[in-house]
């Protein structure tokens, strides 16, 4: 047996005591360990697959290490990240680089929670925002209300027809028809609204057309004398 080949039974050895269960032998120079999250650290359905791949130079050049996710999903940023750190250690015993890929997992499963509860924060966030702003409601202009109030009206008038079809509905002809000449009168206040100038027509008429008398002026014998000359008969002091 050769060297490198003695040196991977040596540590497949090592490899199948601590993970008895993990380990899977593929050939002579590759091998393969199921790797969950440290237990008792996160509840996670996460399972993935190492791959170990040994060169004949081994034990002087390490593995080539592979990772694969058998249960559970991984980003292309978590999966280098978890990459990344398994090269880091790769140099040591394979015992300490499962080790590592176990702590590591365990960060990725933390670090999707804390994203999670930051998308949910933000997203109520915007949602607060966004009922605090309906709640403020839009500032009225002259534009906005006339556009409300003919919206409104039109909505109005549409629900009077409703109830008027209603109304007629259960009316004699005859019925019917001294309803609508009731209808078609005007009231006050479209009268009002119709001429505004009927509230102050009254003084602008007395102020236009009209000369102020003063009655103190006007004295009994005036007004005797034109009551006599209106019947036509004329009284003198003397029998």
């Amino acid at each position: 047996m050769s060297d490198y080949k003695a040196a991977i039974q040596e540590e497949y050895e090592v490899l199948e005591s601590i993970f008895p269960d993990e380990l899977k032998k593929i050939s002579e120079d590759k091998l393969q360990i199921d790797v969950i999250p440290e237990e008792g650290q996160i509840d996670s359905d996460l399972k993935v697959i190492l791959g170990i791949d040994y060169t004949t130079n081994y034990p002087d050049e390490v593995p080539n290490l592979s990772l694969e996710p058998e249960e559970g999903e991984l980003d292309e940023e978590e999966l280098e990240s978890l990459i990344n750190g398994m090269k880091a250690v790769v140099r040591q015993f394979l015992v300490f680089v499962v080790t590592h890929l176990r702590e590591a997992l365990v960060e990725v499963i933390q670090k999707r929670t804390e994203k999670e509860k930051q998308l949910e924060s933000e997203k109520e966030r915007q949602l607060m925002e966004a009922e605090a702003a309906r709640t403020r409601g839009t500032a009225v202009t002259v534009v906005s209300f006339s556009e409300w109030r003919t919206k409104f009206m039109a909505e109005m008038k549409e629900k009077q027809d409703r109830e008027d079809d209603e109304k007629l509905k259960g009316l004699t002809p005859k019925e019917r028809d001294e309803w609508k000449k009731s209808k078609s009168k005007p009231t006050g206040r479209q009268l009002f609204e119709k001429n505004r100038d009927l509230a102050t027509s009254d003084a602008n008429y007395i102020e236009e057309g009209v000369t102020s008398v003063d009655i103190t002026q006007y004295d009994r014998t005036a007004a005797r004398d034109e009551e006599e000359d209106d019947t036509g008969l004329h009284f003198s002091d003397s029998d």
